[in-house]
């Protein structure tokens, strides 16, 4: 399986955050696991990651919860998009939620850069799909 330099997890849920990491860490599939806990953190992370700010290493993959207390996924994937397309290149983007409702389902659609959604937490069996289907 790929190893990926960098995963950004975002979400303010400190168990998901827990399970991900030690999911994630334990396949060994990233050397450096980033995790912050609302989008408007995750914004700030990503302007210096991608203007080489040292010790802000470049997401190779980003996974984002939809229902987050201050900055929500939809609010943060609305930043996002106002970052230049240049910049987001080589950064796939999933959305993770426990509730996948109608209606944020077709939110999603409104926002290219997420390839798809998966129910948290993340599963081994997700992590090989993704390594397999982007990397």
């Amino acid at each position: 399986m790929k190893k990926l330099n960098t995963v950004l997890l975002i979400d303010d849920d400190e168990t998901t955050n827990y399970l991900n990491h030690r999911l994630l860490s334990r396949m060994e599939i990233a050397s450096d696991i980033r995790v912050v806990t609302d989008g408007e953190e995750a914004i700030k992370y990503l302007h210096k990651a991608f203007t080489g700010t040292p010790d802000y290493p470049r997401p190779d993959l980003i996974f984002v919860d939809i229902k987050m207390s201050g900055m929500d996924g939809f609010e943060f994937l609305e930043e996002y998009q106002k970052v230049a397309e240049r910049e987001r290149e080589g950064t796939v983007m999933l959305m993770l939620t426990s509730s996948a409702s109608f209606y944020d389902l077709e939110k999603l659609k409104q926002f290219p850069d997420v390839r798809r959604h998966y129910s948290k937490p993340l599963t081994e069996s997700d992590v090989r799909e993704i390594i397999q289907t982007y990397f």
